[in-house]
């Protein structure tokens, strides 16, 4: 998924759903992400990370539920 700006318009997709947390590059070419927020929000964004930006090729997303970290705000990382 590197390379078709994955990252940058999750954190748009998150900043206009008020969810926060975080994302960032795998080195194997994997995205991982963190959502914080409401439940109906952070399921907007797992159902987003389904398809990504228009250029991506998602082909799988594995969701796994955990405690809130507490994250204030969005953001990409390395």
């Amino acid at each position: 998924m590197q390379g078709v700006g994955f990252r940058y318009s999750c954190a748009m997709a998150a900043g206009e759903r008020g969810v926060a947390g975080w994302v960032r590059n795998l080195p194997d070419g994997r995205v991982e992400a963190v959502f914080e927020g409401p439940a109906t929000e952070v399921e907007a964004m797992v159902r987003w990370c389904r398809s990504g930006p228009r250029l991506a090729e998602v082909s799988r997303v594995e969701v796994v539920a955990e405690p809130a970290e507490g994250h204030a705000g969005f953001s990409v990382r390395g």
